[in-house]
C-alpha cells in the first residue's frame, strides 16, 4: 500500500550502503559520459529519486552531457557500456572478476536493447532483468550491487524480489490478459 511504499522509500534513501553504492555508480557514469562528451557539459540533472517497480525500488539520477564533434551513438555505446550498475567499480577489474567468478557467460542479461534510428538518435535500456526461454527452460537473469558494506542475505532476497517479479509476469502472460 502506499504508506508501506513510501516508508520504504524513505529507508531506501537512509540506506548509507544504497546511497555510497549510488554516488559511486553515478560517478561512474558521469566518468565515462565524460571520455566522448564535449568539455564541461556532463552533468547530473535529476538525482536521487526515486522510482517504484512491483517487486522493487530504485534510486535514479540522470547523467547528460553534449557529444564531442565528429563522434555519433556508436561511440557514445561503446565509452559507456557496460554500464557501471552492471560491471562495477573500478570497471575493468570488477569486469576481469565477474568473468572470473560467474560460471556461464551472461548472454543477454546485462547487455542492451534498444534502436538507432537513421539520424543518428539512438535509445537503448539495460537489460538487468531477463527471461530467457530456450528448449523448454527458462533462465532468469537478476542481480544486485555488491559493495563493501552489502549484507549477503539482503542481496539474496533482492535478487528474489527481481526474480520474482519475472516470474509473476509469465505466470500472468500464461493465464492471458485479463483486463
Amino acid at each position: 500500500n502506499e504508506e508501506e511504499d513510501l516508508a520504504l522509500e524513505k529507508d531506501l534513501l537512509q540506506d548509507e550502503k544504497e546511497l555510497a553504492e549510488h554516488i559511486m555508480l553515478v560517478d561512474l557514469g558521469r566518468n565515462d559520459l565524460g571520455r566522448v562528451a564535449k568539455v564541461s557539459t556532463v552533468e547530473v540533472n535529476e538525482s536521487f529519486t526515486v522510482e517504484r517497480y512491483s517487486h522493487v525500488m530504485h534510486i535514479v539520477s540522470n547523467v547528460r552531457g553534449v557529444l564531442k564533434e565528429g563522434l555519433d551513438c556508436f561511440d557514445l555505446l561503446e565509452a559507456t557500456f557496460p554500464a557501471g550498475t552492471v560491471s562495477g567499480a573500478p570497471k575493468i577489474r570488477a569486469m576481469e572478476i565477474i568473468d572470473e567468478l560467474e560460471p556461464t557467460r551472461r548472454g543477454l542479461y546485462a547487455g542492451t536493447v534498444g534502436y538507432i534510428g537513421f539520424s543518428g538518435n539512438m535509445d537503448t535500456a539495460i537489460a538487468i532483468r531477463t527471461l530467457i526461454v530456450k528448449d523448454q527452460m527458462a533462465y532468469l537473469g537478476v542481480g544486485a550491487g555488491i559493495v563493501a558494506d552489502s549484507v549477503p542475505e539482503s542481496e539474496f532476497e533482492e535478487t528474489m524480489n527481481k526474480g520474482r517479479a519475472l516470474l509473476k509476469a509469465v505466470e500472468v502472460a500464461e493465464k492471458g490478459w485479463v483486463a
